[in-house]
């Protein structure tokens, strides 16, 4: 393909595409100019940050690394149409996913290790470049390090496949692997021409077409409605009759006991218990479809000016209490992410015990 430019319609002049001479510049240039990833045509306000180059995993190093706004986290990989590799591209991202999946299990060493790059690229912090990038104020950006833990955490992770030129067979791959799979692969053919000192890239995605036809998977940056009714209806479909009652028993308290619930827009069912203190709104806990239930008091932690840390570290004591509660660190605070299972026997037993206690907690923040 070639591209035709003029001035004021005169002295046209045919520019044919150019090639990259190294990978490394590929990967710089994606670095640099994040924009050419055009993952605004999965949604129209998803753009991309490349918080590292070369991330290292048990399985090599990352090309690159990058988080949008909703905490989702991508691993793009670079190659040449001339590189003789280019066909096992797919199953190498896939392997590092794997990888960090399986050996990142310290949330905080993993922030560590991109603020470092972060601050040796930007000469900010992670946090500073995040909010900047993104026009986000602390709230938000504490959703988004909770978003990216839980899809690290998980495996959720989406891929990107850059690359100068592209032949059918790995785009059809691609389009194979998203709707056959619950994987987000994305194929970018990035376009490279020269005038003078400017460089023209044209970027085109593939694999955003793709309509998952399996339960549970991406809908290509769609956000979900949930209700009450969808939420449950989704707990009796994914759990056993003892899991869903407890899931229903918690839910039904939820609405009792706070000041609103609040159901998220993911594609699994997730709701959000809100108290209103005497210094403002909190979120003590959240309750997934699935049977879990998580205090996330990390971030009430940090709300210092809304509630006393003293009676959150006082609840977080009383919880830990409790048989079967699995406590985490987390983004700032050491041991403030308690994890409670509803699927197990000791899960179900301990029910009564934990609204006891929150209901002493409320009592405790709102008087």
């Amino acid at each position: 393909m070639s591209l035709i430019i003029s001035k004021k319609g005169q002295t046209a002049q045919k520019l044919d595409k150019a090639s990259f001479e190294k990978e490394d510049y590929l990967q710089n240039y994606i670095h640099e100019n994040p924009e050419s990833i055009p993952v605004y045509e999965i949604a129209e306000d998803k753009k991309l940050l490349v918080i590292c180059r070369e991330f290292p995993t048990e399985s090599g190093p990352i090309d690159a690394l990058a988080i949008d706004k909703d905490g989702d986290l991508y691993i793009v990989e670079t190659k040449l149409y001339k590189n003789p590799d280019k066909r096992t591209v797919v199953a190498q991202a896939l392997d590092y996913g794997a990888s960090m999946w399986k050996h990142l299990n310290d949330f905080n060493e993993f922030l560590n290790r991109v603020d470092k790059e972060v601050q040796a690229k930007f000469k900010m912090s992670f946090e500073e470049k995040v909010k900047s990038f993104f026009a986000i104020e602390q709230e938000n950006y504490q959703m988004l390090l909770e978003n990216v833990s839980s899809k690290l955490r998980d495996g959720n992770i989406k891929f990107v496949i850059l690359m100068d030129s592209m032949d059918e067979r790995l785009k059809d791959l691609i389009i194979y692997v998203n709707q056959n799979s619950q994987f987000d692969i994305y194929a970018v053919q990035l376009e490279y021409y020269k005038f003078n000192e400017y460089e023209i890239m044209i970027p085109k995605i593939f694999g955003v077409e793709v309509k998952k036809n399996i339960k549970g998977a991406s809908t290509g940056g769609q956000r979900r409605k949930w209700t009450k009714e969808d939420f449950l209806k989704e707990a009796r479909e994914i759990t056993n009759a003892k899991t869903y009652s407890a899931v229903e028993n918690l839910l039904n308290f939820s609405y009792q006991n706070s000041s609103k619930v609040v159901y998220g827009t993911g594609n699994n069912g997730v709701v959000s218990c809100k108290l209103n203190t005497t210094g403002g709104e909190i979120t003590p806990y959240r309750l997934e479809s699935k049977g879990i239930l998580i205090f996330g008091l990390d971030y009430v932690l940090y709300q210092k000016e809304k509630v006393s840390q003293e009676k959150v570290y006082a609840f977080i004591d009383e919880l830990k209490k409790i048989n079967g509660i699995d406590a985490r660190d987390g983004v700032n605070f050491k041991q403030s992410e308690l994890h409670f299972d509803l699927s197990t026997e000791t899960g179900q037993k301990e029910i009564e015990t934990i609204k006891e206690k929150f209901i002493n907690f409320i009592k405790e923040v709102t008087k």
